[in-house]
């Protein structure tokens, strides 16, 4: 399953984007309002659970300076990525376009993907707090 939330444009440089995203305490900020737990766990994992939801772990997977970060979930159970794919567009001002990967069988994809989507929408719309 592949979900991509719209682009958005951040007034921030790509390098001041990226170290935003890597600092995984951040993504406190990004969260939706209906969120019901953030825990940092360690300098690369933290735990979130939003209303009406299980918790979930992510971890910091990879980092590409000033381009990319992927966040995967630390559990085998359910495999998924976030990417987040950084592009400088000037001086101070860069896009961020967020997507979604993972494998589901059809009735758990049919279950998660509203919630997914919104979910991306939220942060991606979130980053104007950077």
């Amino acid at each position: 399953m592949h979900i991509e939330a719209n682009k958005k444009i951040v007034q921030k440089t790509d390098k001041e984007v990226f170290n935003f995203l890597v600092d995984i305490k951040n993504f406190e900020t990004l969260m939706p309002e209906n969120i019901d737990k953030f825990e940092v766990l360690d300098e690369n994992t933290f735990r979130f659970a939003l209303s009406g939801m299980p918790e979930i772990v992510l971890r910091l997977k990879e980092q590409h300076p000033n381009e990319k970060v992927i966040l995967g979930a630390a559990s085998d159970k359910l495999p998924f990525t976030l990417t987040a794919d950084i592009k400088s567009l000037a001086e101070n001002e860069s896009e961020v376009g967020l997507s979604f990967e993972g494998e589901f069988n059809a009735m758990m994809a049919m279950m998660i993907k509203s919630p997914i989507t919104k979910f991306m929408e939220t942060l991606s719309t979130n980053m104007d707090k950077i």
